[in-house]
């Protein structure tokens, strides 16, 4: 089985990273648990000191948008960690591929 799978790239302010990925252990990846967003792995990469990325997974595009719309338009997102989050980012890109259910599964920390 296939599934849709969401690499998010995100380069942070210099200097932000520990903080970001404070955030998101302790405030974002929480809330998306909490809304059913099914999340592989996320932290920072290893390549330089600004960038983190961010996996998730959906059955189809109609899904991501619906799930994408629900967390990022939702009271808890924008009147909880939001603000704290997004002054940190200066960028962020992402990308959607297509990959086997048994792929995802080995991509997963354990989130």
């Amino acid at each position: 089985m296939k599934r849709l799978v969401e690499i998010r790239s995100y380069n942070l302010k210099e200097g932000s990273r520990n903080e970001f990925h404070r955030l998101v252990l302790e405030r974002s990846f929480p809330l998306m648990k909490q809304w059913h967003v099914d999340v592989v792995a996320f932290g920072p990469s290893p390549h330089d000191d600004t960038s983190y990325y961010l996996i998730r997974t959906y059955d189809d595009l109609a899904e991501r948008q619906a799930s994408q719309d629900a967390f990022y338009g939702s009271m808890d997102w924008r009147h909880g960690p939001r603000e704290s989050i997004v002054s940190l980012i200066e960028s962020d890109t992402s990308i959607v591929i297509e990959m086997e259910s048994s792929v995802v599964d080995a991509l997963r920390q354990g989130v």
